[in-house]
């Protein structure tokens, strides 16, 4: 699948102005006034894996994608990788329940992107009005040191799952 994100990429400059919002309740979000975060704090001086996906709750998202992440924390850590980050076009508050359900919020890092502009900015958005989810993300996954993405992968389709999972992206650090 196409998208503008590849090798040597500087993922802020790729999406400029676009912040991410924590998964957090509704009242943490209140508390901090609905506060959210640059990519540049997310991504500058730190070696990030970042994976994205169509949607919290999904079955494919919830089943197989996150729980390949999960599995693999000690080895992205071995790795010398400062945070490991899921990103979906989802509220903060939907996908911190969805976190907390799949017992994946105390290893992984989880933010939404509520109207899709992260996405839409990699050219990795993907309508998926058909599936009854609207405009959402493709199936991905990236290496990202200091900002610049040394490795990315796509899936075909939003269903697939061969090569975006943590088993990947660890050969590819």
């Amino acid at each position: 699948a196409f998208s503008k994100l590849s090798e040597g990429t500087d993922i802020t400059s790729a999406a400029p102005g676009v912040s991410l919002q924590k998964a957090r309740s509704w009242d943490e979000g209140v508390s901090s006034k609905f506060s959210t975060t640059p990519l540049s704090d997310i991504f500058k001086g730190k070696k990030v894996v970042i994976f994205g996906l169509p949607g919290a709750y999904t079955g494919v998202c919830s089943q197989q994608h996150v729980p390949s992440y999960k599995s693999h924390m000690d080895k992205f850590k071995a790795k010398g990788i400062d945070s490991v980050i899921c990103v979906s076009v989802n509220d903060p508050y939907t996908i911190n329940g969805w976190a907390e359900k799949i017992g994946a919020k105390d290893a992984i890092e989880f933010y939404g992107d509520f109207d899709g502009k992260f996405h839409k900015s990699l050219g990795l958005d993907k309508d998926l009005s058909a599936a009854l989810l609207g405009p959402r993300s493709q199936r991905w996954s990236a290496y990202v040191e200091d900002g610049k993405v040394k490795a990315v992968n796509v899936e075909e389709a939003p269903s697939d799952f061969k090569v975006t999972g943590a088993e990947v992206i660890l050969g590819q650090i």
